[in-house]
């Protein structure tokens, strides 16, 4: 019979820290009392299940990775394996000077599983495969936009680059499909030229109709029963279009997760940066963390509101005597933020014009 066979770790916790990366994994594991092992396995959370079976039988694993390029499958695989794993945003793990000056792999893997088994470190929430698979649309839409807008910019870079401009008539025209056909007809003199321009309008073309494309997808996913009846409530909302409620359902996923509203805040990043010490209090601007593609879209969306909303067009104009625009807006980001997470925790439609 096998040593290993013998070994019975229950009731004894087995901290594994792994430092992720496409190629292969660093792994370190800590047991309650002492390091026990630091290695290399190949990127496969199986490898890491067997390994712990075989060398700590019937023992209680626990694992814990940054968020980063891998996504969340690792997660599931672990969990799947029997190990308890945990995700964690790189900025909240405990960093000492001489780790942050010279960081290596394996003083990652191995300060990831000291704060594991020290109880300092805290999950992220992991979403769904079926919410991930979600919005990964929305965020392509969005990138896809901004490859529209990028072309559109090549395009009047190189008319401008040869002297030709624009006729008043197209002026202020949004691209519509004559000013498209005008550039397609534009003179160049050499046939090189001109088949650099028809390249520049057919890539236009392709992604416009790919474009298309994900809308439709975007708009048939909406009236699924997943979504249809949250979506109607967050279209009542102004400011609040059939992309920005997508958008808000496939990044916060259940609302209910948010114990309040300024937790929901923190997870946008409408808070500021404080730096508190005795008797001074510094409050600066918002912080850097957050959901970029949330806190973008909830700022557009709150231009849109004070022009539709009269009691958020007064709150604006009251916050506008004392502090300018581009920070009263964040304000009124917050308000819809508030409104949006009351309609959808209430299952109420707002009505507007009701100051909350």
């Amino acid at each position: 019979m096998n040593k290993s066979n013998q070994l019975d770790f229950s009731d004894k916790t087995i901290y594994a820290g792994l430092d992720v990366h496409r190629k292969d994994w660093k792994v370190c594991i800590l047991l309650e009392d002492i390091s026990y092992k630091e290695f290399t396995q190949p990127p496969k959370p199986e490898v890491l299940g067997k390994y712990l079976k075989k060398h700590f039988p019937n023992g209680i694993y626990k694992s814990v990775y940054e968020a980063g390029f891998c996504g969340f499958w690792i997660h599931d695989e672990l969990e799947k394996q029997g190990i308890s794993n945990i995700v964690v945003n790189p900025a909240d793990v405990p960093t000492t000077d001489k780790e942050r000056k010279q960081k290596t792999d394996k003083r990652d893997a191995r300060k990831l599983a000291r704060s594991l088994r020290s109880g300092e470190l805290e999950g992220i929430y992991v979403p769904s495969r079926e919410l991930l698979e979600h919005r990964s649309l929305v965020r392509l839409r969005d990138r896809q936009v901004s490859d529209i807008v990028r072309t559109k910019n090549r395009i009047k870079a190189h008319l401008h680059f040869f002297g030709i401009e624009i006729p008043e008539s197209y002026k202020g025209c949004n691209w519509s499909k004559n000013f498209v056909n005008w550039v397609s007809e534009s003179p160049m003199e050499t046939e090189v030229g001109k088949s650099v321009k028809e390249s520049l309008v057919s890539q236009l073309n392709l992604q416009r109709k790919i474009l298309l494309q994900s809308n439709r997808q975007l708009r048939a996913l909406c009236q699924t029963e997943s979504y249809k009846a949250r979506a109607d409530l967050l279209l009542s909302i102004p400011g609040i279009g059939l992309i920005g409620a997508m958008k808000i359902l496939t990044e916060l996923g259940d609302i209910s997760r948010f114990k309040g509203l300024k937790r929901l805040c923190a997870y946008i990043g409408f808070i500021p940066c404080t730096d508190s010490s005795g008797e001074h209090e510094r409050i600066g601007n918002m912080t850097n963390r957050g959901n970029r593609q949330m806190k973008k879209m909830l700022i557009e969306a709150s231009w849109i509101a004070i022009r539709n909303d009269p009691a958020l067009a007064l709150k604006y104009g009251e916050l506008k005597k004392t502090m300018k625009a581009q920070k009263a807006i964040i304000r009124i980001g917050r308000k819809l933020l508030n409104r949006i997470r009351f309609v959808l925790i209430k299952k109420e439609k707002y009505v507007i014009g009701i100051v909350q």
